[in-house]
């Protein structure tokens, strides 16, 4: 069957539906079915390839149309939609082109604006970017023109059904037991842990899997632009999303708003999902002001240079002497976890520093484990997250009741 004929199939069902009356998804389906049954064009098709049309009409009407099998494929981590007839998606680590197209450029708008439309938000010429959502909790990015210069574009970052646990991390050699265990105990132990990494390198999943280490009895606040984190063993959990200002530059809820309401909620921890400007301050200051063992991530090629970011967002929004901010992001910040995507596109844990205050003016950072590469076999990098022996401060796990020998914190090298 012919993308032509399928078009104009489709055109035929819309003019035969009922526009006055609300079908559920079963009535559209069965309706969908008959038409195509009654087409010889079908005749000489299996039932599978049949199965396959009739899924694409319904998607068309109710789903994303050519995009819903890609979103329903769990194997497909993202998929980039750089314009209504090119899309590309990431599958098993792997960037490749798929055979798929919109029939329109206005069909692929459509489907933009159902997936705003969804999540109140909204997405325009005069507002042409975007961040969204999609109902399994997939993140959405969307670009209009004049700013896309190939017309609308998609990006849809796809996350697990179910969290990803630190067990599975480590069964898929992203780091160690030991650092696993480590990391357990600074949780519990409430240190403030700052996640850093590039694009795609596993920030949220990362964050998701820590954060299933927060004892049940507290209370945590998440902030988020486009809510994304899955913490599900934590009762007492208030979720916030930001909002877009609407078409009259009014209404709009920033990160910082978001932190600032919620140290009046009563929060033991906060959880921020990524920080990117001058809401770093507030952050910094909800760490300091006693919300230990909050969480948060940011966009950077290494820990250093996480701080050196740090510092530009906090300096975005505040006009503040540099040691000012240094000082507190030496006391905000205990322990900086840096991933990265190594070249074989696997994700590693690289890095996990402590953070040890300032000396002549600069944030001293004390490495305790360093992902040391062994060699490369069969385009796989193999390697170990190994402890550097540098010993580790352990004034919060004493507070917190944690003895050193437990947990396996005894192995990081902690005094």
């Amino acid at each position: 069957m012919t993308e032509e004929f399928f078009t104009e199939l489709r055109s035929s069902i819309r003019s035969g539906l009922d526009m006055t009356a609300t079908l559920t998804d079963e009535q559209l389906m069965e309706y969908i079915e008959r038409r195509v049954l009654g087409e010889k064009e079908f005749y000489e098709l299996t039932a599978s390839e049949k199965r396959k049309w009739i899924r694409r009409l319904y998607d068309s009407f109710r789903g994303l149309d050519v995009l819903q099998p890609l979103v329903d494929d769990r194997s497909v981590s993202e998929i980039m939609i750089n314009s209504h007839e090119e899309i590309f998606i990431e599958q098993d680590g792997q960037v490749r082109r798929v055979d798929l197209r919109f029939e329109s450029q206005e069909k692929l708008e459509d489907i933009i604006q159902n997936i705003v439309s969804t999540v109140n938000r909204v997405v325009n010429d005069s507002s042409p970017i975007v961040d969204a959502r999609l109902s399994n909790g997939s993140r959405v990015n969307i670009v209009l023109p004049p700013i896309a210069l190939k017309g609308p574009t998609m990006t849809i970052r796809k996350f697990p059904d179910q969290p990803v646990t630190m067990d599975r991390l480590v069964e898929w050699g992203s780091l160690s037991e030991d650092a696993a265990a480590f990391l357990q105990s600074l949780v519990r132990g409430k240190y403030n842990i700052f996640i850093s990494g590039g694009t795609g390198s596993g920030k949220t999943t990362f964050l998701n899997a820590l954060s299933q280490y927060i004892p049940p009895e507290e209370r945590v606040i998440t902030i988020e632009d486009s809510a994304e984190l899955q913490i599900v063993k934590v009762p007492n959990l208030v979720s916030l999303e930001t909002r877009n200002a609407n078409t009259e530059g009014k209404g709009g809820i920033s990160v910082r708003d978001l932190i600032r309401a919620s140290l009046r909620m009563r929060p033991n921890r906060i959880v921020v999902g990524e920080v990117r400007g001058s809401e770093a301050l507030d952050m910094l200051q909800a760490m300091n002001t006693g919300h230990e063992g909050s969480l948060s991530t940011g966009h950077a090629n290494s820990t250093r240079d996480m701080i050196s970011r740090l510092e530009t967002m906090v300096l975005s929004g505040a006009e503040l002497p540099i040691q000012v901010v240094r000082q507190q992001i030496g006391s905000a910040i205990d322990i900086f976890v840096h991933l990265s995507r190594l070249r074989d596109r696997s994700r590693r844990v690289v890095e996990i520093s402590e953070v040890c205050g300032l000396s002549e003016g600069e944030v001293v950072l004390n490495p305790l484990y360093v992902f040391q590469e062994e060699e490369e076999r069969e385009g796989k990098i193999r390697g170990q997250l190994a402890r550097r022996g540098n010993l580790m401060r352990l004034d919060k796990l004493r507070l917190a009741g944690i003895a050193p020998e437990s947990e396996g914190t005894n192995r990081a090298g902690m005094e």
